[in-house]
């Protein structure tokens, strides 16, 4: 699959245009770069009949503008529930998250849904489409939520589908594709809006290994030529090697913190 991605105008951090596409400079060039995020003494407790449970513990980092990082740890160690504090989907029962420098804590929450709808696009192991919908009104559901108009959205839609070679199955039931393909449609959905950061939480984990692949190519071709942040929770050391910084999560906590140096 070729990169033809045309998504994505990025106004933060040391870009450069070449050829019509956006080429992010390598991580060992753009140390520089600014946090979109920053998280600082993370903390997240559950309570209930089993008693408490405190998933993160202290975590700190920050993710940089246009960086690929993976988040790894065994299950249960706490990184799912880290990406889903990141993303703003979950609240941390202690910790400051700043997203470009404002502490997220005093956004309300309308406004809050609206910046994380613009702001982060997601994927997921398990697709999460609606499967006797189409796949254009899957990929355009956060455009339809952000209440952009319905011409809007179908060209949105489509090119987005057109980038990853899914424009003839447009008006296809979700229900209908290979794993594969709905992984492409979801990483379509995740693009429509626009994002900065893509967060990826375990994207191969129900592909096979030639599929698992071409949806990884896809997501680094979006980070190294677009810019986009990509944050990729998983199991899978070969995939948390290509990205440019890993942080291994164990008990809650940051075990390590390193520079993979990207593999090819």
């Amino acid at each position: 699959m070729q990169s033809t991605f045309h998504l994505v105008t990025l106004e933060h951090g040391d870009i450069q245009r070449e050829t019509g596409a956006w080429k992010y400079l390598r991580y060992g060039e753009r140390m520089n770069a600014s946090a979109i995020l920053s998280a600082r003494s993370l903390r997240k407790t559950y309570s209930g009949s089993f008693g408490t449970f405190e998933a993160l513990r202290g975590v700190s980092l920050d993710v940089l503008e246009g960086e690929s990082l993976a988040i790894t740890g065994k299950s249960g160690s706490g990184k799912s529930t880290l990406m889903h504090l990141l993303a703003l989907l979950d609240e941390p029962s202690g910790g400051t998250i700043l997203l470009d420098g404002l502490d997220t804590q005093d956004i309300k929450h309308k406004r809050l849904d609206q910046i994380r709808n613009k702001t982060f696009g997601f994927v997921f192991q398990h697709f999460y489409l609606t499967g006797n919908q189409t796949v254009l009104e899957n990929v355009t559901l956060p455009l339809k939520i952000a209440g952009i108009g319905a011409k809007a959205c179908r060209e949105r839609g489509m090119r987005c589908l057109a980038d990853l070679e899914l424009d003839d199955k447009a008006k296809n039931q979700a229900q209908t594709l290979s794993g594969g393909q709905k992984q492409r449609v979801a990483i379509a959905r995740a693009l429509v809006g626009s994002p900065r950061i893509i967060f990826a939480d375990e994207p191969t984990g129900n592909l096979d290994s030639v599929t698992g692949k071409v949806v990884e190519n896809i997501l680094f071709d979006l980070n190294r030529e677009e810019g986009l942040a990509l944050v990729i929770v998983t199991h899978d050391d070969d995939l948390a090697a290509r990205c440019d910084r890993r942080i291994h999560i164990k008990d809650g906590q940051v075990l390590r913190s390193d520079a993979e140096g990207v593999a090819a």
